[in-house]
């Protein structure tokens, strides 16, 4: 955004002040115009905690056991995106293309609409979408699905995804899909594409890291001297991501494989999560004594089988993190993308790579797929997982890592913001807004992008 003309808008990250009185703050960022709004504390407790975190986010990852619908949190959220949208359209000009990002703002498009809006305006799902038995578990699903409809194109990040948005509309009967992109609903027509987000690697290249995080790098070169392996996970603490499982599986593993213990580290970095809805502050406690108990049953007094880290590590660290681990591990049950999985690949030596274990809930594994794929909640093919990784020659693991490192590198991020955007630059007079009333300039025009 430094280098592009364009304003973002969202919420600013900050609670206080009294409902009606938030005003738009902007700073410069570059060339572009960074709003921040203020939630107030009811906002930030139903809006956002309550009906962004405690029910579109499980319903949207297959959990929606762990979703609280109370009906509160609905209205807030309607009322925030209403806000948002007021604040937006005296911003705009009549040729921006807006670019709505994720499940916080699913009716943004039709607040804006209602106020006039006529700009092409697309939207990018990051969550995976479900299935349309569990997208139904929601009260209001019938206007969620509806609101969609006020985009001109509604990305998601793989065919999964798309597929599970298309039945909604042909199994509920609300519209038709016309062919393998347009689908027509409610009276409007959208274009329904998968867009695989990337990683900038360039920018993962240029970490390195500082003062700050020197104690546990150096503390994992400590480990690997003393001749152990080590295996990597790097999440938020979220029950989307499967690390009980994960952990679990390597307590299997050392049962099993007593020639295991003490030649194998596992580094869980879990930055905590939303410790203010009570189903995080739950998974917390739980994940906390299952990694004591396991570290209690087969570490030694020199030894800890996994080394927990509940905080946030620098991310500067990382990529040396990644590259000392033989073994990275993702075991969604559910993920959008996952771009952990990524990083990890790009910041293997070629040389001498690790071997990523990933599930096939995430959905890099769509495009990951010489990676040791696993079912998610599998916990005996997790185990067998470790043990192929940890047992996988030089040679095997050189040959999984070309075309993962080569998808990685291709399939990056300028090429997602470039595939996302094109769409919207393309064909003005197909506006869900506009009806050909403004024309859109060509990509390589100079124009803001309103997200």
């Amino acid at each position: 955004m430094r280098d592009n003309e364009d304003l973002w808008l969202g919420w600013s990250g900050k609670v206080g002040g009294r409902l009606g009185t938030q005003e738009v703050k902007t700073e410069s960022f570059g060339k572009s115009k960074l709003a921040g709004i203020d939630l107030t504390r009811k906002q930030f407790d139903n809006y956002y905690s309550g009906f962004c975190n405690s029910a579109l986010w499980p319903v949207m990852h297959n959990s929606a056991q762990w979703a609280d619908f109370s009906p509160e949190f609905y209205v807030s959220y309607r009322q925030v995106n209403k806000m948002f949208a007021s604040k937006l359209a005296p911003m705009l000009k009549q040729d921006d293309v807006l670019w709505i990002h994720d499940y916080h703002l699913i009716p943004l498009a039709e607040e804006l609409r209602k106020l006039g809006c006529k700009q092409r305006i697309g939207f990018f799902n990051h969550t995976p979408f479900p299935t349309p038995d569990v997208f139904k578990e929601i009260p209001q699903h019938r206007e969620l699905m509806k609101a969609f409809f006020a985009y001109d194109l509604v990305g998601m990040q793989i065919p999964r995804d798309v597929q599970n948005f298309r039945d909604y509309v042909a199994n509920e009967k609300v519209g038709k899909n016309i062919d393998d992109r347009s689908t027509e609903a409610f009276g409007q027509n959208t274009n329904v594409q998968h867009f695989p987000i990337g990683i900038d690697i360039p920018s993962l290249e240029a970490l390195q890291a500082g003062e700050d995080s020197a104690e546990l790098v150096n503390h994992l070169k400590k480990e690997r001297k003393q001749g152990r392996t080590l295996m990597i996970g790097v999440e938020r603490l979220d029950y989307s991501k499967g690390i009980p499982d994960r952990l679990a599986a390597l307590g299997d593993m050392l049962e099993k494989r007593s020639d295991l213990r003490n030649k194998v580290t596992f580094v869980q970095i879990a930055a905590p999560s939303r410790q203010n809805v009570p189903a995080y502050a739950k998974l917390a406690s739980d994940t906390r004594t299952l990694v004591d108990n396991i570290n209690r049953r087969y570490g030694t007094k020199s030894w800890s089988p996994i080394m927990y880290i509940d905080h946030s590590v620098n991310r500067n660290a990382l990529p040396e993190i990644y590259r000392m681990s033989r073994v990275g591990v993702i075991t969604s049950k559910a993920d959008g993308m996952n771009l952990v999985s990524k990083e990890y690949v790009a910041a293997q030596d070629p040389k001498n790579p690790g071997v990523l274990v990933l599930s096939e809930g995430a959905g890099s594994a769509y495009q990951l797929k010489e990676a040791l794929q696993i079912p998610p909640e599998d916990r005996a093919a997790i185990t067998g997982a470790y043990e192929t990784a940890l047992g996988m020659h030089l040679g095997e693991r050189r040959k999984r890592h070309g075309p993962l490192l080569e998808n990685v590198q291709t399939q990056n991020l300028g090429k997602w913001r470039s595939d996302c955007l094109a769409p919207l630059y393309a064909d003005p007079s197909a506006s869900t807004g506009s009806a050909g009333d403004h024309p859109v300039p060509a990509p390589q025009s100079k124009r803001r992008r309103t997200s």
